[in-house]
């Protein structure tokens, strides 16, 4: 069934399904751009677990959101999958999974004759999608998540270059957020971001508030960025009260952070969603990694088109700087030390000075 798609011109309708998270729905943008400029303007619409609904809305050119819920999943599951066959049963010209599931895959596969997905390299998982698919690709843990998205636009005869793009938002939220660092007689700043989704991803308190105690004698402000999850408002309990440290944990939502990012000076933390967002913009990055895999995962960097390939205590490429423990087993790409998505003990022997080091050269030398 893998017919060249040079008969599929310009499709009317495209699907894109991506069931992960806020960072992955996030770094589709790419691919949504060049399917959009490649077949002159299509309706594309997405498929997206409900909770990064609120990323996938800030995307530029989509029309339409489908999406699945764990918590209905558990609840009512067949519901969920009868309404979801429904909405999307050969209703779109091209569909383009991302994601290599079961149920991604034949989301897909209802979705549109002409289907396009990534598959695991286990045969014994795969080997029926392979049948039924149009097209299919590897992932590929040895790549970026940028260049794997692109895949798919091979089979298309669509280019695109390796840009991590960034996107535009609404004159009238950056308005609000301007006015409010107006009022708080905020000009130059440094967003510090501490949080990420999972315990596993996040720098130990006692390390970071001595890197706070630090930062905040730069003579800059440091906003600390965050949402109203559980982690980030344990978070918010217990920072210190220092000079030129500014709380935003739970001030601003997440159009407003992308805008919060394109008016800072510079990115300061973990590795989540808010540092690719900080990528995009080509703003100097400081992240901090513990198991997570680098290859996939590190800040992209737009002007050098590459991201980080192996790992190092310390690396930098264009304006990022990555930090990692020196440890034989980093990164093993775990969810923490047990797999159990608590602890990572590589996080508590990356030492907050050797930070401070390099942001404080940077500050110091750059043209602000």
């Amino acid at each position: 069934m893998h017919f060249c798609i040079k008969i599929l011109k310009n499709p009317k309708k495209i699907l894109i399904i991506i069931q992960r998270s806020n960072g992955d729905v996030f770094l589709i943008f790419s691919l949504i751009k060049s399917l959009y400029d490649g077949f002159q303007s299509p309706q594309i619409d997405l498929l997206v677990n409900d909770d990064t609904l609120a990323i996938a809305k800030l995307i530029p050119f989509i029309k339409n959101i489908h999406t699945f819920s764990y918590k209905k999943k558990s609840q009512s599951r067949w519901k969920q999958e009868k309404n979801i066959i429904i909405s999307l049963f050969r209703k779109y010209d091209l569909s383009v999974n991302l994601t290599a599931s079961d149920r991604s895959v034949f989301y897909a596969l209802i979705a549109s004759k002409i289907a396009i997905s990534a598959l695991e390299k286990n045969p014994i998982k795969s080997w029926w999608k392979k049948i039924l698919l149009t097209h299919y690709y590897f992932f590929d843990s040895s790549k970026h998540i940028l260049q794997n998205n692109l895949k798919p636009l091979k089979f298309l005869n669509i280019s695109s270059s390796n840009s991590h793009c960034s996107f535009e938002i609404s004159n009238e939220s950056t308005r609000a957020l301007e006015k409010k660092l107006q009022d708080l007689k905020i000009k130059d700043f440094i967003i510090f971001h501490p949080s990420a989704q999972y315990h596993y991803k996040i720098y130990p308190q006692h390390l970071r508030d001595k890197l706070l105690n630090e930062l905040s004698k730069l003579g800059v402000f440091i906003l600390i960025t965050g949402s109203n999850s559980k982690i980030d408002l344990e978070i918010k309990k217990s920072l210190p009260k220092l000079p030129n440290l500014i709380d935003f944990i739970g001030e601003t939502t997440l159009e407003q952070l992308v805008s919060l990012t394109k008016l800072s000076l510079a990115y300061i933390g973990m590795d989540t969603l808010n540092m690719h967002i900080a990528a995009s913009q080509n703003k100097p990055i400081f992240a901090i990694f513990g198991p997570t895999n680098l290859k996939i995962w590190s800040p992209w960097s737009n002007d050098l088109n590459i991201a980080a390939t192996e790992n190092q205590p310390m690396q930098k490429y264009g304006n990022i700087t990555i930090f990692q423990a020196a440890l034989p087993c980093v990164a093993c790409a775990k969810a923490g030390c047990d797999n159990n998505q608590w602890r990572s003990e590589c996080l508590y022997i990356i030492d907050p000075n050797i930070i401070l080091n390099q942001v404080t050269y940077w500050y110091e030398n750059a043209s602000v």
